[in-house]
């Protein structure tokens, strides 16, 4: 068990299971829209996910003067060159795999690509809305392919599953500030939680939750239980028992595995 969860956590310093879960996700709109997704498409998905945040992890570690207070951008302060030379080598194999992708996708791909370049350029000024906007960026990106190819009328309820699950990466990343607030603090590091505080912040995840409990209720009232609305549900509930249980999930960041893991949870519906 132990070489499990230390295999699992060296996978989440490196944000592969992030890159999983982007992976995971996008299948799981693919299949609500009816959509088929290639192989390249997944391909460029996963990489562009990987740069994006190993380049916001890099740009923090480069910013820290000291040796780093958490474990993620010790590893990032380390490993420093290397893993620039890996972020070149996934840029080039990004840029090669755009010429086996559709271009509905590459065009809307092009466009969101530029607002991270942006995000990556400004995110001095974003400081509170930075967990807001990634959350953002990390859901177009998951729905880019379906939304783009679908042939589907796109009603309601296809609303409420897109919000529903905006709002789970969006409590996913306040809740990881939260986790790494003092962290922060001593690293010199923005994020919501140091600009407004730990009690605005336990406030905000606790609203958050309840509307996507309430969104959960309101799509299965209306519209009936389905299986993609229970996964949302069973999602919302794991990141609600994740910071309900914090202080046991400590050991060993158990909380920071959890709540990434929860974008396998799809899974279940893929299979």
């Amino acid at each position: 068990m132990h070489f499990v969860i230390r295999f699992y956590h060296i996978l989440n310093t490196l944000s592969l299971d992030v890159v999983t879960g982007a992976i995971v996700s996008a299948l799981f709109f693919a299949k609500i829209f009816q959509v088929s997704i290639r192989p390249y498409g997944l391909i460029s998905l996963g990489l562009t996910v990987w740069i994006i945040y190993t380049i916001d992890h890099l740009n923090d570690a480069k910013k820290i003067s000291h040796k780093a207070s958490t474990e993620r951008h010790r590893f990032h302060q380390r490993n420093f060159r290397i893993l620039i030379v890996s972020v070149g080598v996934a840029l080039l194999l990004n840029v090669l795999t755009i010429f086996f992708i559709r271009k509905q996708i590459l065009a809307w791909g092009l466009i969101l690509f530029s607002v991270v370049i942006l995000y990556l350029i400004g995110q001095r000024s974003l400081r509170f809305a930075k967990e807001a906007f990634i959350a953002c960026l990390y859901s177009c990106g998951v729905l880019l392919p379906s939304l783009v190819l679908t042939e589907m009328r796109i009603d309601f309820s296809h609303y409420l599953i897109i919000i529903q699950f905006g709002i789970i990466a969006w409590i996913n990343l306040l809740m990881f500030s939260w986790f790494d607030h003092a962290f922060d603090q001593q690293d010199s590091q923005n994020s919501f939680v140091t600009i407004f505080g730990k009690r605005i912040t336990r406030l905000c995840l606790i609203g958050l939750i309840t509307v996507n409990f309430c969104l959960a209720f309101i799509q299965a009232s209306v519209y009936g239980v389905t299986l993609p609305v229970s996964i949302l549900l069973l999602m919302n509930t794991t990141l609600l028992l994740v910071f309900m249980f914090r202080n046991r999930l400590a050991k060993n960041d158990l909380y920071r595995l959890l709540g990434d893991a929860v974008f396998l949870l799809p899974l279940l519906f893929l299979l």
